[in-house]
């Protein structure tokens, strides 16, 4: 590693005056690094290793969502133009048409013990001992008992592989409010020497599936068509059509509903690459399909729909840790893990239908772009004051580019 050789064991000054050496950062830019905003560094330092600083994204409100009757600012934290912008949309237009309605599943997570160079008979004994199996689960997930949660069920099945026959015993608990990988995961560590001794083979991994099928939220919304428009619900119908038999826009088009529901979890703290492994395995369960679907009703309304896994959580973790984390959540005002993933899938449903709603009209660049214009005149060296003028001009000129901003800057400046 030559000069990054114990690099975890400096201070943060330390490593900061490394990158300088070794890396030619300079003053300015070490100040950026460790200017931690609401996060100290010492609470970050804890977090993660080799901590050198921190990085910010935006954090902002989706207002008008009304879901299960409740009014909700939902918060979202991300770095892209119009995603905000466009869930408030939808959500206008939702409301208007009576609200989204949404419900969930208890919170029921999935842990799984390898078990390799096991025998034959290795499910009969697997079953055998079921009973002792199951006590000690318990005993291992009481914790989660004083809050209604705790060990549900198991079940084992075998796997015929090219390094030989294999047993995965699946374990369900119900960790309530937390996402629960720390509860399964201990479950599964203290379990594994009993399934040694009592089944049979040598237990290899021992951890949570982020598959949370168990864990599911979903979310309906009717937009009716007075609301939207004939026009648009047909643009819509066309545009998840082509998601339905495409794989490449299907890819694209969970996307633009992943955009809503990861916003709301790096919002709130959670772990946002497990809630994308999540939706985009339970997608490609029976070939990848898009994650919600749309239809109109005799009405002529159109219904949104969506389902997917959502293992997510309003205690532990870095929810505990990180003060805007916190924050978000006080926010939005969710009591529960279950209504915050409820509230997660209804933001998802309206991105989605944002984006579609965009794309079979006017176009998704041009709302885009509008946004996305400050962020090109700050990139062209404007400066407060300035840089509403050059945004505008670019609008009017329908030229968006770092370029296009830089002359009319000069042309403002009288350069």
């Amino acid at each position: 590693m030559g000069a990054f050789s114990g690099f975890y064991k400096k201070t943060i000054q330390e490593r900061i005056e490394l990158l300088k050496q070794e890396r030619g950062i300079n003053d300015g830019e070490a100040k950026v690094l460790l200017d931690s905003g609401a996060l100290d560094l010492e609470t970050a330092n804890r977090m993660i290793e080799n901590l050198v600083g921190v990085n910010h994204l935006p954090l902002g409100i989706a207002p008008g969502f009304r879901i299960n009757g409740k009014e909700y600012a939902v918060p979202m934290c991300i770095e892209e133009p119009s995603v905000i912008a466009a869930a408030a949309k939808a959500a206008k237009l939702a409301a208007q048409s009576g609200g989204f309605t949404a419900d969930a599943d208890e919170p029921v997570m999935t842990g799984q013990v390898q078990l390799v160079n096991v025998p034959e008979d290795v499910l009969e004994k697997f079953n055998a001992n079921k009973g002792e199996i199951a006590a000690r689960a318990k005993e291992l997930a009481s914790g989660m008992e004083m809050y209604g949660g705790g060990y549900r069920e198991c079940e084992a099945h075998t796997l015929e592989t090219s390094r030989g026959r294999m047993l995965v015993a699946v374990f369900y608990v119900d960790v309530r409010d937390a996402m629960g990988a720390n509860t399964l995961n201990t479950l599964l560590e203290g379990i594994a020497p009993l399934l040694e001794e009592k089944v049979a083979g040598e237990a290899r991994l021992r951890i949570l599936t982020n598959l949370a099928v168990r864990r599911k939220a979903r979310a309906k919304c009717t937009w009716k068509k007075e609301v939207v428009g004939e026009d648009a619900i047909e643009g819509i119908l066309d545009g998840y059509e082509l998601a339905v038999n495409d794989i490449y826009r299907c890819c694209t088009h969970n996307k633009g509903i992943m955009n809503g529901v990861d916003a709301v979890a790096v919002a709130t703290g959670n772990d946002w690459r497990a809630v994308e492994a999540s939706a985009h395995a339970y997608a490609a369960m029976d070939g990848y399909t898009p994650l919600n679907k749309f239809y109109k009703n005799e009405d002529g309304d159109l219904v949104g729909e969506i389902e997917l896994p959502l293992a997510v959580g309003t205690v532990g973790g870095a929810i505990n840790t990180s003060p805007t984390a916190g924050i978000a959540l006080k926010l939005l005002g969710a009591e529960s893990a279950m209504e915050l993933s409820m509230v997660m899938a209804a933001v998802g449903l309206a991105q989605n239908f944002a984006a579609l709603y965009a794309l079979g009209t006017e176009g998704i660049q041009k709302g885009h772009m509008k946004l996305h214009a400050s962020n090109l005149a700050a990139g062209a060296g404007a400066k407060e004051g300035e840089i509403e003028k050059v945004a505008k001009k670019m609008q009017e000129q329908n030229e968006y580019s770092v370029e296009s901003a830089k002359n009319i800057l000069k042309k403002l400046r009288g350069e």
